[in-house]
């Protein structure tokens, strides 16, 4: 089967990491996150891939070439406006000619696709559709299925009171080709809101595939941050160097944690996992890294104190400032000395913020 990624959004919900990133590019210990899908679905033999981009495509081509590296074939569509999930299909239907799958950009997941693929052929649908379940499932499209697994109803974003079960569509389908002739050409439409609806009105039959693996929405900074702790507690208290990096024998690491090449750890540095530390990142004397995620080549000074947040690229948190549980600081944001930020501030790529300008 060849697979369709769908990572042309610009990933709003996810700001400010997204702001000047895309969204499958932010990274997942060290690694852009569209890394670890194309690693979860070369596993299961698929090797073949379209992706279809719109927001910085330019980023995933360079990166990724046309996959050789990665032990996969790419195939790039850029589309000039949102398609849709449907939509996306369609544009890449020209090359498909098999049963072929289809992937949010923006869930990560552990289940059996080998599994699912099966499932889908023995039952010969036209439209598998990967369901998991969630403790709040009105943020997310609830499918009803009988007792052969069969989708009996959807409801995108029901509220609580219209709540029958937490089972949600997992953002993976398996589908022929021939789905493909009710989807309008150069026109925005979705598999959830405009094809499997219609399709059940017809009588055509969807399948679902439910799964207890491990899965994820990485749409927000909040669960981005979740994954992260979520991986890294896998590796238990281990410490890991992705390379060469200088550490003060004062230092105090506990793990679980992850180093990208080049970091530089100071004098009495305190660091307790789950954390991971990109390329480059300088963290001075005296200064405490927490459940704490750096993106490459940023500094944290003399003192400084990060706790459970996220810091982008290149930014710099001078001696004796706080960045405090759930804040976000985007690409190159500079914070004062003695500034303290409080629990979800997200300050947006470039800006600089002064000595005590936020605080509890």
């Amino acid at each position: 089967m060849k697979a369709i990624i769908l990572a042309g959004g610009k990933g709003t919900r996810l700001r400010p990491l997204s702001c000047n990133t895309n969204k499958v590019m932010v990274p997942l210990l060290n690694r852009p996150f569209l890394d670890h899908i194309i690693c979860y679905i070369r596993k299961h033999n698929i090797c073949e891939i379209i992706l279809t981009l719109g927001y910085l495509p330019e980023q995933i081509q360079s990166y990724f070439g046309d996959g050789s590296k990665f032990g996969v074939k790419i195939t790039y569509l850029v589309e000039e406006f949102p398609l849709g999930s449907a939509g996306a299909a369609k544009n890449a239907e020209g090359l498909l000619n098999d049963s072929f799958i289809v992937l949010n950009g923006d869930i990560f997941t552990d289940f059996n696709l080998t599994d699912m693929m099966a499932q889908h052929r023995d039952g010969n649908a036209i439209a598998t559709m990967a369901l998991t379940s969630v403790d709040n499932p009105t943020i997310y499209g609830v499918v009803e299925t009988d007792s052969q697994g069969k989708v009996t109803c959807f409801k995108e974003k029901p509220g609580w009171d219209e709540i029958t079960t937490n089972m949600i569509n997992a953002g993976i389908y398996i589908l022929e080709p021939e789905i493909l002739s009710y989807i309008p050409s150069n026109k925005f439409f979705t598999f959830e809101r405009d094809i499997f609806p219609a399709f059940m009105g017809k009588g055509q039959v969807i399948y679902g595939y439910p799964f207890e693996a491990y899965w994820t929405d990485v749409g927000t900074p909040e669960l981005y941050l979740k994954l992260h702790h979520d991986l890294l507690n896998r590796l238990d208290k281990s410490i890991k160097f992705e390379g060469e990096s200088s550490v003060h024998p004062s230092a105090q690491i506990e793990g679980p944690a992850v180093f990208g090449k080049n970091c530089f750890i100071g004098k009495n540095v305190v660091i307790k996992g789950p954390a991971a530390l990109g390329p480059e990142c300088r963290i001075e004397e005296g200064a405490s890294i927490e459940g704490a995620i750096l993106w490459q080549k940023s500094k944290v000074g003399r003192g400084a104190k990060l706790k459970n947040c996220i810091v982008a690229s290149n930014c710099y948190i001078a001696e004796k400032s706080e960045v405090l549980d759930d804040c976000v600081l985007g690409n190159g944001v500079v914070i004062e000395e003695g500034n303290t930020l409080a629990q979800g501030i997200r300050i947006w790529p470039g800006k600089s913020i002064g000595a005590n300008a936020v605080s509890f």
